[in-house]
């Protein structure tokens, strides 16, 4: 059996070493035979020189150098499509998730005869606002969303090569790894990871992680669009019976109606009301744009590979 080891790289040359150091140990435990990939995530440190120091030890790695930085979830997908192995262990580099959770995957994609063990984060940590606005994303994502993803999951899970080939079939350049993991199918089982504290400085800022949620929802819903039909039937339904009431009023008891706040009032909220909902049309729309353009998924600028003997 053949295990492949795939990770993406973005200003993490403090980690390759240690990481791939650890991962090797549990990975040799398990399997006969070993594959590393390594995808440069166009960083700007010494993470791709890293990678290749460790390629002149260990002919065993592969070395993906994207050509820009384009993101963390086309780069984990690019490193799927480049991994060989009967199983294909993902996970970060940054050693927040402990690359020892493999043996714990391993058993248990065993034991439940499954097709991908992922690991969930148990319990979550980091500050409180962080922690909030994880939850409202996930329920948000419940709400609104045609389908369910487990709640706090991690990037690290072990597939099998037939759920590995499967998943690398998508290729929507807007969307969440999340979802497209769920969306896969077959047999999945959550595994708790306690995460260890993270050393560095995150490349996931409030705006990147608001357009990821925002991409998410876009990408596996169209709940939006139908609530707007909801509402234009409500609004209209609602002013339909408040007219009916002027009416009668007017003509069986006398009563007029007067006063300009009351109409520029109306007249704001409906606007605002109007502007929301072309905005939410106009947000699908331009999904729409990006995912017609059908550009490459990604630019791979040179694959490093071990030279034979």
């Amino acid at each position: 059996m053949e295990l492949s080891i795939v990770t993406t790289l973005f200003q993490s040359a403090p980690y390759v070493d240690e990481f791939y150091r650890r991962v090797r140990t549990e990975a040799e435990k398990i399997a006969s035979a070993l594959e590393f990939v390594f995808v440069n995530d166009g960083s700007t440190d010494r993470s791709l020189e890293a990678a290749l120091d460790l390629q002149k030890q260990d002919g065993r790695i592969l070395v993906v150098d994207l050509s820009r930085n384009f993101g963390h979830h086309k780069a984990m997908m690019s490193g799927l499509e480049h991994a060989k192995g009967d199983l294909v262990f993902l996970i970060d580099v940054d050693l927040e998730e402990p690359p020892e959770i493999l043996g714990t995957f391993f058993d248990s994609l065993n034991k439940e005869n499954a097709d991908a063990v992922y690991g969930v984060q148990s319990p979550r940590h980091g500050p409180w606002l962080a922690r909030t606005l994880a939850n409202l994303f996930y329920w948000m994502f419940e709400i609104l969303s045609d389908y369910r993803i487990p709640p706090h999951s991690l990037t690290a899970r072990l597939m099998t090569r037939r759920y590995v080939d499967e998943l690398v079939r998508h290729k929507e350049h807007l969307s969440n790894m999340i979802g497209l993991w769920e969306l896969t199918g077959f047999k999945q089982v959550a595994v708790g990871v306690r995460k260890s504290p993270f050393k560095g400085t995150t490349t996931y800022t409030f705006r990147r992680k608001l357009a990821e949620a925002f991409y998410a929802i876009t990408a596996f819903s169209s709940k939006p669009l139908r609530l707007i039909a909801y509402l234009g039937l409500l609004v209209t339904a609602l002013s339909a019976i408040w007219a009916i009431v002027l009416v009668i009023g007017y003509f069986v008891f006398g009563i007029s109606t007067t006063g300009w706040t009351s109409l520029i009032v109306s007249i704001s909220l409906f606007s605002g009301l109007i502007l929301f909902c072309q905005g939410i049309i106009a947000a699908y729309l331009a999904v729409i744009f990006i995912e017609t353009k059908n550009r490459p998924y990604t630019v791979i600028r040179k694959i490093y590979q071990a030279k034979s003997p």
